[in-house]
């Protein structure tokens, strides 16, 4: 175990101008605060760790290493999480000499949280911290899914040793990568490269476009339910409501929309890790854009602290909670069977892996399209990444 007081300096509360609710409906009334005279200690004891990350460097968005305090600052002033979820605020961690050092030491915080089943939710900095995330997983030697709310899928398939690197180069250009799947939620058209989305389709791999994710919202609870790490770009909320970062975008979500996918990140049965990337304070408006990032953080706690955690009730098969449906669908050798959640209405597919049985979320409309003989892209996309 890593000693916590080595990578982060303190919360400095007092210089952060924060207004704080009163009393106990503040945001802070619940959350351990790592201050000088209130060190990181017994970190298992706590559900969330909230970890900034003032990191620019190897970017186009170099700005961004003010962001932590800004969202920090914003998040304080919010009400307090429902419930009893254990959250630490550990601060942020201290730079390193160069990028790669700042790389290396978040890989080491995610690597140490895990072990101590603390999910961290950082607070960045830029999206090239990303692979840090990888580097954990991997070092672990954990098959994980990777979800990304972002307008540009972070990936150039003609320079491979562009500076500063994409992180989806850093990470599928990586040998030791153990990358399973990954998910694209919001991407516009406009501002990718259709060479890109035709490769990463061809990968199996889910791609969203932001019109169809605004159409029918609920379908990318599913998506995210079997993610294991989240990562959110604020270039995905449009310009208007969210105009403090170095690319902006004129489409994109409403802040309600963000902060509705954010609260299925935190529904998450297997999220491991979470992080909000490029808010840039120097092109914020009357810090509109901390505030909506702080919302985002927020709600992604919110939903934490309300999650059910069924996908592994649900493997053990040993609760009366759950209902089978097997449907017929002609041209398949053998039925399409789902399964229902009574507590939480959840659905999921049951796919046979071998000797044992493999539960892909879903929703209700994939259920209703066997029920009209038709097969769920979902489910065929499942099966293609098993067979792989």
């Amino acid at each position: 175990m890593i000693d916590f007081s080595d990578y982060f300096n303190p919360v400095s509360i007092e210089d952060s101008g924060t207004q704080f609710l009163c009393g106990q409906a503040s945001f802070p009334h619940n959350v351990h605060i790592h201050t000088e005279n209130n060190p990181i200690k017994d970190i298992g004891r706590f559900k969330v760790a909230i970890i900034g990350v003032p990191e620019g460097r190897n970017s186009a968005n170099p700005a961004s290493i003010k962001a932590p305090d800004a969202i920090r600052k914003a998040l304080y002033s919010l009400a307090r999480i429902p419930g009893k979820l254990r959250i630490i605020d550990c601060g942020n961690m201290k730079q390193g000499v160069s990028f790669n050092d700042s790389i290396a030491g978040l890989a080491d915080v995610i690597t140490a949280l895990s072990s101590e089943n603390v999910v961290p939710v950082i607070l960045g900095g830029s999206s090239s911290l990303i692979p840090s995330i990888d580097a954990a997983f991997s070092r672990e030697k954990f098959k994980y899914d990777l979800a990304a709310v972002d307008p540009r899928i972070c990936y150039n398939h003609e320079k491979k040793d562009q500076q500063p690197s994409p992180y989806l180069n850093v990470v599928l250009h990586n040998g030791r990568s153990t990358l399973h799947h990954f998910t694209n939620i919001g991407y516009q058209t406009f501002l990718n490269d259709q060479q890109v989305i035709n490769r990463f389709m061809k990968r199996k791999y889910e791609m969203i476009r932001v019109g169809d994710v605004r159409q029918s919202i609920s379908l990318m609870e599913p998506l995210m339910r079997d993610s294991h790490a989240i990562v959110f770009n604020i270039a995905a909320v449009r310009q208007s409501d969210a105009p403090g970062t170095a690319l902006p975008s004129a489409n994109g979500f409403y802040g309600e929309e963000i902060c509705l996918l954010s609260r299925y990140a935190g529904l998450s049965d297997s999220i491991r890790t979470f992080g909000l990337f490029d808010v840039n304070p120097d092109f914020d408006i009357r810090e509109q854009t901390a505030g909506i990032a702080a919302q985002i953080i927020w709600f992604f706690l919110e939903g934490f602290s309300q999650k059910q955690f069924e996908t592994p009730v649900l493997k053990k098969n040993s609760s009366g909670r759950f209902i089978w449906y097997h449907v017929r669908v002609t041209g398949l050798e053998d039925d399409l069977v789902f399964v229902r959640s009574s507590l939480t209405e959840r659905w999921w597919m049951e796919l046979s892996a071998g000797t044992e049985n493999v539960y892909v979320a879903c929703s209700h409309e994939d259920y209703m399209k066997a029920n009209r003989n038709e097969v769920p892209e979902r489910w065929i996309k499942a099966v293609e990444r098993l067979k792989n």
